[in-house]
């Protein structure tokens, strides 16, 4: 499912009198609360769905796949998903 067919449930969910526009602002609503909530908190815990955290990549020391040459890939930072109960049981 990409976010067209997102939004599409999401209007469908809301019911006949919900507009496209509508449904496409409470998806983009929801999706920046999360990045908000991930910015200013580290995580955002949606009970029976999952967690989303920051987490800490440490700098290593990897190989480039088309020289066999060694390279030194910095420390970083990514986001994580933890599927909560709920969604683990519909899957």
């Amino acid at each position: 499912m990409n976010k067209a067919e997102l939004v599409l449930a999401v209007q469908k969910s809301l019911g006949k009198e919900t507009s496209k526009a509508a449904a496409e602002r409470a998806v983009d609503a929801v999706i920046d609360g999360i990045k908000a909530g991930i910015k200013k908190d580290k995580a955002v815990q949606l009970i029976g769905f999952g967690t989303f955290s920051v987490v800490k990549r440490s700098a290593r020391t990897g190989i480039n796949p088309q020289t066999k040459e060694k390279m030194k890939i910095k420390a970083s930072k990514a986001v994580k998903f933890k599927a909560g109960a709920g969604l683990k049981a519909i899957v």
